[in-house]
């Protein structure tokens, strides 16, 4: 009967949505009803208790929805199935029978879940509706053709070609010596390899039928000229008549229109959706921040689902997480994610309350973004990542200056701290462990041994010797006031009457207008234009002190120094933030033509400085454990640090706490990051997967089948040989995964047999999906309850220790699974799932 009942009210469901969209049960004044069963069955609400209860088992299984145009043909296949089930499982039978009905579109969905899928065009979407009948005739009217993306030329010269289309006919280009000076007049812009690589990647991908694709690009390396390459092969090809191009911020915003207006203009309109409202369809690309659509649902009122055939988001992890997914699905279209964050280094909490973490959620997202844009293996459609650049002479590595002080070396006690920052722009709590430190501990003698170490070791402009431009990344909007104030007041002491505290501009959001404040920082105009040299283009403020508002995105390559005046855990923010700084840039442009002459050569960026005051690339380098479980902190409570005859001490209280004694600052290290890059820029593994990759022997038994000798082989010959330092536990250390990986798995890999290594979440699911098929419960209704149930037993080893010997009352508080979570599983499942585990399951990935 639960079945039963699961069915009908997947039917009512789709009943009512169907309805919501404008499709018809019945004829009425709109026209003649556009819902039928296969043989012309309708179906209408009172029908569901006459024969509707269990459709899946009517008579000659008639489960299909045909939803039809005004002349009667089928427009859309919509395949129901129960609540119990996910939709995507009727995946097959729907594309069949879509093809015998000659239907383009079909909707998968058991009344709470829903997926649209063209059939000529990649794999099924989630939709938050079911399309409505005129979204779906639009769509029809539109017909792709993969064959011209995939057979386009596209050479490195792509984008130069719609900003001047006949440069290779004057003869400013024509001139060896004067073809730079031509390119640099009339902005001319040129894909570099690598970005041709990835629009190549992209037509690979749609030849073979490709409809959604993910280009992982460090900061720096040109995402959006990429991505105007990329929409320019979709516009010009016929392949989309209008592309959307999602942001997370409005400083993005801005700083896309002014790309894509640059490099498109000439053959394709961009403008910024708020500020076109009423005229956004006579543009070709219409550049928003996703809350700007979200905000009243205002993607849904003014856009049809068929506005916009290619989809981009910008910093992807970001732009399409939470309700933002929202918008991102609601359109047809292709969709291209572009993101600078790694996956590989976003590693799965240990605490089951994973919500209160924001690297869990920071996690949770970047999975998912890879999923979204068809990269289950963890592989994304097209890479480039830091090192690459640095190797290829495009991005530059950070000298790092660590400098702690008295109190930040304390406080790397063993007990950790936390340090919570409550900012609007930057929502997380950075995790160490142990204590919590309220906002404001940092003492007034603490920020100014900052900012004394930042101003004297900074490095400066290559031009005027001033001080270079700078960005500072604080705890908070209060921390960042305070910092500020100290940096103009020794501004005002080094540089007499130079600057009218403008020297350091805090850019926080409650600041007003500060996102025009942090674009004129980036194109040299904040505060004005620097004194120093009258034919110099560069801001005359310096720095910008902020909290989260220009950790991703922000494009400004001529900045100099980084300071980290506040702890970061996560490594996605780590690389966010460094990559501020990586960017190359010619100084020699920013003078005046006249002046250029005056200097003997080009004056160029070949590194910038990182002062770091919490040990944050220690914290990378040395300590971050890749492969562990991120442990949360156990407790919470404020301490105050107080200061005696004897040193500085630290005592735990609830009030608020400013700390007005000495402290003083000490460089413990200063070095230039090698080519070989910072840890968190490395993948670990592929030294490894190179040395096994060149042993014939290994490869030879492998491809035999021969796996024992294969195993022998690694374990015990070459990993023994004093000829290389790999040992198997440091290979599993590098793995970034988060349970045990058996030694045929790593051979696996490291042949590329499989495209990477699943995480304890998915080999559960697997286990989980095989004891389904296995023994079919018949409690349908609570799966849930014995998923849970089975995924505790096999990954907590005091759950099952708990559960073997009986001991209840030790499960009572056990806060993985409970006494009462063991009674919400059928009785008699209590029993079996233990058995199946035992005889079935290998225990030794999770141990």
């Amino acid at each position: 009967m639960a079945m039963a009942k699961n069915e009908a009210t997947a039917r009512i469901k789709i009943n009512r949505l169907l309805e919501d969209a404008g499709w018809r049960f019945d004829d009425d004044v709109v026209g003649p009803a556009n819902i039928v069963l296969e043989q012309n069955v309708k179906l209408r609400m009172e029908d569901l208790d006459e024969f509707g209860i269990d459709l899946e088992n009517a008579p000659r299984g008639f489960v299909d929805f045909l939803l039809l145009d005004e002349n009667g043909k089928p427009l859309i296949v919509l395949e129901a199935k129960s609540e119990r089930l996910n939709p995507l499982v009727g995946k097959e039978q729907a594309r069949k029978y879509a093809r015998s009905k000659n239907a383009r579109f079909v909707i998968l969905s058991n009344g709470n879940s829903h997926h649209l899928w063209d059939l000529e065009r990649g794999n099924p979407s989630h939709i938050s509706r079911f399309p409505r009948p005129e979204e779906i005739i639009d769509r029809y009217k539109f017909q792709p053709d993969a064959d011209k993306i995939v057979n386009e030329k596209v050479g490195l010269n792509y984008i130069a070609l719609t900003q001047k289309s006949d440069y290779e006919h004057a003869a400013g280009w024509q001139i060896e010596t004067e073809r730079s000076t031509f390119v640099e007049k009339h902005n001319l812009h040129f894909l570099r390899k690598y970005q041709l690589q990835a629009v190549k990647h992209i037509q690979e991908e749609i030849g073979g039928g490709g409809g959604r694709f993910l280009l992982e690009m460090a900061t720096g390396t040109g995402k959006t000229l990429a991505a105007a390459a990329i929409i320019k092969l979709f516009l010009r090809t016929g392949n989309s008549k209008r592309a959307l191009f999602l942001v997370d911020r409005i400083e993005l915003e801005n700083q896309a229109y002014r790309a894509f207006d640059t490099y498109l203009k000439n053959d394709f309109i961009s403008v910024i959706f708020k500020e076109q409202r009423n005229d956004w369809r006579s543009a070709d690309i219409v550049i928003s921040t996703v809350q700007s659509l979200l905000f009243s649902n205002k993607y849904e009122k003014l856009f049809s689902p068929a506005d916009f055939d290619l989809v981009v988001s910008d910093e992807a992890h970001r732009s399409i997480g939470g309700n933002s997914r929202a918008v991102f699905e609601y359109f047809m279209g292709y969709k291209l994610g572009l993101t600078a964050t790694p996956k590989d280094y976003l590693k799965q909490s240990a605490n089951r309350d994973t919500y209160r973490d924001p690297r869990e959620v920071e996690r949770r997202m970047m999975l998912d973004t890879y999923r979204t844009f068809g990269c289950e293996s963890g592989e994304p459609t097209f890479r480039y990542s830091l090192i690459d650049g640095v190797n290829d002479g495009i991005l530059v590595n950070p000298y790092v200056i660590d400098a702690r002080t008295d109190i930040t070396t304390q406080l790397f006690s063993d007990e950790g701290y936390v340090v919570k920052i409550d900012d609007d722009e930057l929502a997380l709590e950075e995790a160490y462990s142990g204590q919590d430190f309220e906002k404001r501990f940092f003492a007034e003698s603490t920020n100014r041994a900052f900012c004394k170490v930042l101003l004297d070791h900074g490095e400066r402009d290559p031009i005027t010797k001033e001080f270079g431009k700078t960005i500072v990344f604080t705890v908070s909007q209060n921390h960042a006031a305070k910092i500020t104030q100290i940096l103009n007041e020794m501004a005002d002491q080094l540089w007499p009457n130079s600057y009218q505290s403008d020297f350091a501009i805090q850019v926080t959001s409650h600041v007003a207008d500060a996102q025009r404040m942090a674009i004129n920082f980036a194109n040299n105009n904040l505060g004005g234009h620097s004194k120093f040299c009258q034919n110099y283009r560069t801001s005359k403020s310096r720095i910008c002190v902020t909290v989260g508002m220009m950790t991703t995105g922000y494009d400004a390559p001529d900045i100099l120094n980084l300071a980290l005046m506040r702890p970061i855990q996560s490594p996605s923010e780590f690389i966010q933030i460094k990559g501020r700084g990586t960017r190359r840039h010619n100084f020699s442009r920013q003078l005046d033509p006249s002046e250029v002459k005056s200097h003997a050569s080009e004056v160029k960026k070949t590194c910038f400085r990182l002062f770091d005051f919490f040990a944050n690339c220690e914290y990378f380098e040395e300590k971050f454990n890749y492969d562990d479980e991120i442990a949360l902190p156990v407790g919470r409570s404020e301490v105050s640090l107080t200061t005696t005859g004897s040193g500085t001490s630290m005592t735990t209280y609830g009030g608020a706490y400013e700390f007005d004694g000495s402290d003083k600052a000490t460089i413990y290290d200063q070095h230039l990051v090698g080519p070989e890059g910072m840890k968190v820029d490395r993948e670990m593994f592929h030294q490894f997967e190179d040395f096994v990759r060149r042993d014939q022997r290994l490869r030879n038994f492998v491809e035999d089948g021969n796996w024992p000798a294969a195993i022998h082989r690694l374990t015990r010959e070459l990993l023994k040989s004093s000829e290389n330092s790999y040992d198997l536990e440091r290979i599993r250390r590098a793995i970034h995964v988060d349970r045990r990986v058996s030694v045929q798995e790593i051979i696996e890999k490291a042949l590329h047999l499989i495209p990477d290594f699943k995480s304890a979440d998915e080999l559960v699911e697997d286990e989980f999906q095989r004891f389904l098929a296995d023994q079919q419960p018949e409690e349908c209704d609570r799966i849930p309850e014995i998923r849970y149930f089975f995924e505790a037993y096999i990954r907590n080893g005091d759950v099952r220790a708990q559960i073997d010997a009986s001991d209840f009352a030790a499960l009572s508080v056990n806060p993985a699974f409970t006494m009462q979570d063991l009674k919400s599983v059928p009785e008699q499942w209590r029993r079996r799932v233990p058995e199946y585990i035992r005889d079935y399951v290998s225990l030794n990935p999770f141990v």
